[in-house]
């Protein structure tokens, strides 16, 4: 972390931890990796910070399992993004963890990082039992059908997510078909990303027969390469 950043890191911390005031904080590409975990000490003891973007910092899993551990304990935020990281398997995995527990974040966005399979099932088993995370995306991570099949076995029961974003991930047919089957009784979903995955006819058709049952899905994309 360059000696700047490090200076202003510091000085938001110290502050998160006894500011009683400020609702969003924006720390876009100030590369403070795992200086991501000292941000986390703060939001365990701040009751008053509802958004906080990390977008372009450079965490890694380390400092996505120091966030976790802060959201199993932190009541008030609801908006968390972490796009643009170096998150794997294991932050994201974390990351489940808390999603299990916590009753307040409704939006997480995992965007462009490097999540694959194993990070998906956690996320997935995660969703099983969340009952307030109603955005979640993953677009531009390294998911393929096993991710996506468990994925798609979550929408079955799930209740709360109204937007998810699987664009741009290495899901195909096998994947496809079981988002497919998920939205035939899935009445929450509005909003479904598909593009730009490696999905073909067979998934495609079974993704447009689910349509012709699904009544609440009103924003989809799938353009397939």
């Amino acid at each position: 972390m360059a000696e700047d950043a490090f200076e202003l890191l510091t000085i938001v911390v110290n502050e998160l931890k006894v500011n009683k005031t400020l609702t969003q904080l924006s720390l876009r590409a100030i590369r403070i990796s795992d200086g991501g975990e000292a941000l986390a000490e703060a939001l365990k003891v701040n009751h008053t910070l509802t958004k906080l973007v990390l977008e372009h910092n450079q965490i890694s899993d380390t400092g996505g399992e120091a966030l976790a551990r802060a959201l199993k304990i932190n009541i008030t935020l609801t908006q968390l993004d972490l796009s643009r990281n170096q998150m794997s398997n294991r932050g994201g995995e974390a990351l489940a963890g808390a999603l299990k527990v916590n009753h307040t974040l409704t939006k997480l966005d995992l965007s462009y990082n490097q999540i694959s399979d194993g990070g998906g099932e956690a996320l997935a088993e995660a969703l099983k039992v969340n009952h307030t995370l109603t955005q979640l995306n993953l677009t531009y991570n390294k998911m393929s059908n096993r991710g996506g099949e468990a994925l798609a076995e979550a929408l079955k029961v799930n209740h709360s997510l109204t937007k998810l974003d699987l664009s741009n991930n290495e899901i195909s047919d096998g994947g496809g078909e079981a988002l497919a089957d998920a939205l035939k009784v899935n009445h929450s979903l509005t909003k479904l990303d598909l593009s730009y995955n490696q999905i073909s006819d067979g998934g495609g058709e079974a993704l447009a027969e689910a349509l012709k049952v699904n009544h609440t899905l009103t924003q989809r994309f799938w353009v397939f390469d």
